[in-house]
């Protein structure tokens, strides 16, 4: 199960699993983002390869108009990951 929202904020809240399976709502999702934002991850318990994709899609055509997506409240296992595949030298991230 994967949920994604503004939340009361103006925050993006993701919740659950972010694979494969859900990758097409969270890319219709960020599809719609045309400014600045910063992506809560605190209930975000996985986040797999295509879920990725959707993020570096996300940051990629938000930075050709001087925007950025900022990802906060990053568990140690999904910020490995970041770690990992080099996420923290694209995005601004804050773990929990």
């Amino acid at each position: 199960m994967f949920e994604i929202n503004f939340g009361d904020t103006g925050e993006i809240v993701c919740r659950g699993r972010l694979d494969a399976a859900q990758s097409d709502k969270a890319d219709a999702f960020m599809g719609n983002l045309s400014a600045s934002c910063t992506a809560d991850f605190e209930h975000l318990e996985y986040i797999s390869s295509a879920g990725l994709a959707i993020l570096l899609k996300t940051q990629k055509r938000l930075s050709e108009s001087g925007a950025a997506l900022k990802i906060i409240n990053v568990n140690k296992h999904i910020y490995d990951i970041f770690r990992y595949s080099g996420f923290t030298a694209i995005f601004e991230i804050e773990t929990l």
